[in-house]
């Protein structure tokens, strides 16, 4: 089985800089079988609102990132290591969250969407304050 398990969450200033990790176990690179992991990504979701994209990684390294993010974070893969990693720089009070890894065992619809994904994390909060 599949597990995600993120930490480097905490508590900022607006405009400071946080480091994501998440490792993976229970799985090998590819997008064939129950176990798994094609493509993954970084969810946050902030109390009263719904979980939302912010970057996601294909099989094959292509990154996407949502609007609010871009440029200020960066999601890097380590196969090696089994690990995810999303870089956040220039925060927001409005990227305060909790941030949930995501793994799919397919390339199937729309990678922002949640319900691609298989496998999440138990998420970490990020706080951003002024």
């Amino acid at each position: 089985q599949v597990k995600l398990v993120e930490s480097g969450g905490g508590s900022v200033q607006a405009g400071g800089s946080l480091r994501l990790s998440c490792a993976a176990s229970g799985h090998f690179y590819g997008c064939t079988t129950f176990n798994s992991i094609c493509s993954m990504g970084w969810f946050r979701q902030a109390p009263g609102t719904e979980r939302e994209a912010v970057g996601t990684i294909d099989i094959v390294g292509t990154t996407r990132y949502a609007d609010s993010v871009k440029g200020r974070f960066t999601i890097s893969q380590d196969r090696t290591e089994g690990t995810l990693a999303l870089q956040l720089n220039s925060l927001k009070p409005e990227d305060t969250a909790m941030y949930y890894c995501a793994a799919a065992r397919a390339q199937l619809g729309d990678s922002f969407a949640s319900y691609v994904y298989n496998f999440w994390g138990q998420g970490t909060q990020v706080t951003v304050s002024t």
